[in-house]
């Protein structure tokens, strides 16, 4: 790395990243703004000097210098937060979930797995589409019973051991506490838990590969089967929406973020419907905790399968209680 380009400042940069894992420009303004005043204290730097043109640059130089070590910075736009953009370092290539995990014993890893399992398989089906839980439901995952339990990141050995102890609600609590302090998990005003930008980004292969069904061996799949992918992709940006808006049509796959719905009508000459099916995109149905029925997720959204072909009704009970699981038999 020249030194000319890479110095101490990036260097404290990316310490800072390090330590924060998430950053927006105005935070990055003021960082940087403080960064280069300690280096020259005879020269103060307002945050407001330190334009986007400079901060592209120190993202860049950032990049060249950490990606032999397989991290990147990347950037997505925040779904809750009116298109806010976030800047996440990421590790690009090992197996996301476990990076997200490496503190927790491998009891804390089925219980993290069936958190996963509930937003994306029990939360998140075609007729309800909210992809996070309730605090109440994140403590009935501490059971094992609840979730497709594989033990995220585990050997074999501990795979199975994980499939038989759940752990305790405290327990629980403090690994969803960890978690959104951590930036992977976020929790919303209702209370909702969700992922966050940071997690969407590290784990959108792993995301894909688990909840998504694969291609066909010619690598195509019929419109049918496509219609019932877990995770799917807004059609204007390409990127994961766990919250936005869904196509009137509920056989529809396509799905916007609510910050991308104008770029679509404006990239199709302001004519308002969907880009896949053509229906007038009025009255859309919603992505996200908005998508539960009465504040609870998936309340009478009829059954989906899981990878074990028995068929899971998705909600909850009247009291409360997960619904169990019954056979086709």
């Amino acid at each position: 790395m020249d030194d000319a380009i890479y110095d101490n400042t990036h260097r404290a940069f990316l310490q800072a990243l390090l330590a924060t894992q998430t950053l927006t420009f105005p935070q990055a303004q003021t960082l940087l703004a403080k960064i280069q005043t300690a280096a020259d204290p005879s020269r103060p730097v307002p945050p407001n000097d330190i334009l986007r043109e400079e901060f592209t640059s120190y993202i860049t130089a950032l990049n060249e210098a950490i990606s032999p070590f397989d991290f990147e910075i990347r950037s997505t736009l925040h779904q809750s937060r009116a298109g806010e953009e976030i800047w996440a370092l990421v590790n690009v290539q090992s197996d996301g979930v476990t990076q997200m995990a490496t503190h927790l014993v491998v009891e804390e890893l089925g219980f993290l797995r069936r958190v996963l399992d509930r937003m994306f398989e029990v939360n998140n089906t075609q007729a309800r589409e909210v992809m996070a839980v309730t605090g109440h439901e994140a403590l009935q995952c501490a059971r094992v019973g609840s979730g497709r339990e594989s033990g995220v990141g585990a050997t074999q050995g501990e795979e199975s051991q994980a499939r038989v102890v759940g752990i305790t609600q405290v327990q629980a609590e403090k690994v969803m506490a960890g978690l959104v302090k951590e930036g992977w998990f976020e929790e919303s005003r209702k209370g909702w838990y969700s992922l966050s930008p940071r997690a969407l980004m590290e784990l959108r292969g792993w995301l894909v590969d688990t909840y998504n069904d694969p291609a066909d061996e010619d690598g195509e799949e019929d419109d049918e089967e496509a219609r019932h992918q877990k995770i799917k992709f807004c059609a204007a940006c390409k990127g994961i929406v766990t919250v936005g808006q869904r196509c009137p049509d509920l056989m529809c796959a396509a799905r916007l973020h609510d910050h991308c719905v104008g770029k679509m009508w404006a990239a199709q000459g302001r004519r308002e419907e969907c880009p896949t099916c053509k229906k007038e995109w009025k009255e859309p149905g919603m992505v996200g905790e908005n998508a539960a029925r009465r504040g609870r997720p998936g309340a009478g959204a009829g059954a989906t399968r899981t990878s074990n072909g028995r068929r899971r009704t998705s909600g909850m009970n009247t009291d409360g209680a997960v619904d169990e699981e019954s056979s086709d038999d």
